[in-house]
């Protein structure tokens, strides 16, 4: 029998850059817990040599300069243990816990991929035809390419689509929100560039956070509802993410729970992170237990176990290989992988915290109309 597995980056969840040294955990079982302290002091050190012995979860925090660490651990199908380390906020030391709630990046576009799909499974939408039949407020613009090639849904979820922006940074908090239109076509107060097919659709991968911005608006324009409603209703509620929100900016009674970003220097990011209007690419907030909640029910759908949201053979189309890249195989979402007789799925993500940079870069591969 196939096995499916994940990989730890799908559990993204630390965000600072800067070393605390207290430990915050729960009481576990003996079993259990002498587990977690062989976990604990036995990880990689950043830097490989010969006589490299194990370092500690401390020890490499310190070497990556990152004050807060929170973990979750999936054995068979279910939350072994979680566990937070260091310091959420140093300036207020607080502690980070297994409630709280980090910025999880990229990894929002897999999550967000379900409610996708589970609008195909409806008869809502369907993962070839064009894009353009269900968007209303924002089309994607035509050219050469899209004459001859239209963009679907299926190029959207798995970065075939060929359009461009392959990321975003985020908007400091207090400063005007472009609305998702205005993203996509790069107008103020956006400060990226516009989105836009630099490729024939549903030929070449090409990593964009731009095409998951195409899938929120055409979720929003065919259900119209709030992106944030439509999620928390169609996939987080369902899998019991309670904990997780896709609102932005982050509701102000959240603040509280929420991890401070900080710069490689140790400075704290102003307003302690960013607003992500762009929410399926990059704007859900999260726990690493969350997530495991979402892992663990994509594992049981694909054995045949559970059907919360998808049908087994929906999950298996997401799973399934749609191109090669630089980044690995992709599927619709995840990115996905076999060794020997495994199958895994994956995906991670960053927060920049600099939007001058980004943009730069974007128009400087944003090719002319």
């Amino acid at each position: 029998m196939t096995l499916l597995r994940t990989r730890c980056t799908f559990l993204l969840s630390l965000i600072c850059f800067q070393l605390a040294d207290s430990i915050f955990g729960a009481e576990f079982p003996s079993g259990i817990a002498e587990r977690i302290v062989v976990v604990e002091h036995s990880l990689i050190p950043a830097t490989r040599s010969q006589d490299d012995s194990p370092c500690t979860i401390t020890e490499r925090m310190k070497d990556a300069r990152v004050p807060g660490v929170s973990v979750a651990v999936i054995n068979h199908y279910q939350i072994e243990w979680a566990k937070g380390y260091g310091l959420a906020d140093v300036a207020g030391k607080c502690p980070v816990t297994t409630t709280t709630l980090f910025q999880a990046g990229s990894v929002s576009k897999p999550v967000a991929a379900l409610a996708a799909l589970r609008l195909v499974e409806q008869e809502v939408l369907d993962l070839d035809g064009s894009v353009n039949q269900w968007l209303k407020a924002w089309k994607v613009p035509e050219n050469d390419f899209t004459r001859q090639y239209p963009v679907e849904l299926r190029g959207l979820l798995s970065h075939t689509a060929g359009l461009s922006v392959q990321g975003f940074s985020g908007y400091a908090v207090g400063v005007p929100i472009p609305t998702v239109p205005q993203i996509l076509d790069g107008s103020q107060p956006a400060n990226s560039a516009r989105v836009r097919v630099i490729r024939k659709p549903g030929r070449d991968y090409r990593y964009s956070g731009g095409g998951t911005t195409v899938m929120q608006q055409l979720l929003v324009d065919v259900t119209g509802r709030p992106f944030p409603d439509l999620l928390r209703d169609t996939v987080l509620k369902p899998l019991e993410m309670t904990s997780s929100s896709y609102q932005q900016p982050l509701p102000h009674e959240l603040e509280s729970i929420a991890a401070t970003g900080y710069r490689p220097s140790g400075k704290a990011v102003s307003g302690r992170w960013h607003v992500y209007p762009e929410m399926a690419a990059a704007g859900l907030w999260s726990t690493p237990s969350d997530l495991a909640r979402f892992v663990i029910e994509i594992q049981l759908v694909y054995e045949g176990k559970s059907q919360k949201v998808l049908s087994q053979n929906m999950v298996k189309q997401m799973l399934t290989k749609q191109a090669d890249g630089p980044d690995g195989p992709i599927g619709l979402g995840p990115f996905v992988h076999e060794v020997g007789s495994s199958r895994y799925f994956e995906h991670d993500g960053a927060d920049d915290p600099l939007p001058e940079t980004c943009s730069r870069e974007y128009e400087r591969i944003q090719p002319a109309e």
